[in-house]
């Protein structure tokens, strides 16, 4: 664990960078020529919403309080009874970007300008997923993971022995005044034998490719696609806490706070730079 507030540990670039991807949602429409609108095809890790390709749950605007220029607003809804192509029904609806076939890259430092709402049971999440393995062999990085504690947000690593329940973790406490609810960015610095995480430029966490030997393969050689999504309830929201009713993972607060249409994720913009 690491705590903002008694770790400043600003770090300032050492060797010239080149932005190799950026996207800073200021058009009039999700860009895609850099990423893909997911769509539910299959529930992962007893999540409740369904992703859907539709302005409702993906937007763009200009008038976001805090953004630079345009920022994405990704929005979950309580829609009870809704059902998918393929006859699944779910209570909520929410949306996912994924890069994948389109924006790859190996190794770079990649950053996200975020700011995330209130409550317990959300889960949006910014990470990167390898290509060409099956999962946890393929890699994942979660640059940034949040389950509604406003106070911290998590980073961990996937990988084959280190996945699912045991991944490589650490969490990082925000000041109340300086919450999740603000706006931060959230950086991976993944070079070849290491994983360093940053919020605001203060590295919280580093993983070395020793240390992630000692539980099994080093999996992050290998090209891994940006995402960004907004899930809602689910394993890592109830093991958090503890709720079952009146959905896993999701209390009827939060739920009362979706209908009331305050379920917002927002997206500033997406970077990557590679070192020169």
């Amino acid at each position: 664990m690491a705590f903002y507030e008694n770790n400043p540990q600003t770090v300032k670039p050492s060797v010239k960078e080149t932005v190799v991807f950026f996207d800073d949602f200021s058009s009039k429409e999700i860009n895609r020529a850099n990423w893909n609108v997911a769509v539910t095809g299959h529930v992962t890790n007893n999540e409740l919403q369904a992703y859907v390709d539709s302005t409702a749950t993906l937007q763009l605007s200009d008038k976001v309080t805090g953004a630079k220029n345009g920022a994405l607003i990704i929005n979950a809804h309580y829609t009870p009874g809704f059902k998918t192509k393929d006859g699944q029904t779910f209570d909520f609806i929410s949306g996912k970007l994924e890069s994948r076939g389109k924006k790859e890259f190996v190794y770079g430092k990649i950053s996200a300008r975020i700011k995330l709402p209130a409550g317990s049971g959300y889960w949006p999440a910014f990470w990167a997923l390898g290509i060409n393995k099956k999962w946890p062999d393929c890699g994942e990085i979660d640059i940034m993971e949040y389950v509604g504690e406003a106070d911290w947000v998590s980073a961990a690593l996937h990988g084959p022995n280190y996945s699912g329940e045991t991944p490589l973790v650490n969490k990082l406490f925000l000041e109340k005044k300086n919450d999740v609810t603000q706006w931060h960015v959230y950086t991976v610095d993944w070079q070849k034998d290491a994983l360093l995480f940053y919020v605001d430029n203060v590295l919280y966490y580093r993983v070395t490719r020793p240390m992630i030997e000692n539980y099994g393969a080093w999996a992050f050689d290998n090209t891994h696609f940006l995402i960004v999504n907004f899930a809602l309830g689910g394993g890592y929201p109830a093991k958090t806490n503890g709720v079952k009713k009146p959905y896993f993972g999701l209390p009827q607060t939060t739920v009362d706070d979706i209908k009331a249409g305050n379920a917002k994720v927002y997206v500033d913009w997406i970077k990557v730079v590679k070192n020169e």
